[in-house]
């Protein structure tokens, strides 16, 4: 949802969160490749601070 983000920036985002422990990947053996994130007990402790900033950035963008 996020302007400008391309495969490479977002691959390289999500690399990131899940070596910090704050997602987990789960990889399935399928054609086409499947892959899915959720987050981790300590991801799970940035949902508030998340959804915060997701509203910020919405009230940001109603004022452009």
């Amino acid at each position: 949802m996020i302007d400008g983000v391309n495969h490479k920036m977002l691959a390289e985002q999500l690399r990131e969160l899940e070596e910090v422990g704050i997602i987990k990947r789960e990889v399935f053996p399928v054609v086409p490749p499947k892959v899915e994130y959720e987050l981790t007990e300590l991801g799970e402790g940035l949902r508030s601070a998340i959804y915060l900033l997701r509203e910020w950035g919405t009230q940001f963008e109603k004022r452009e």
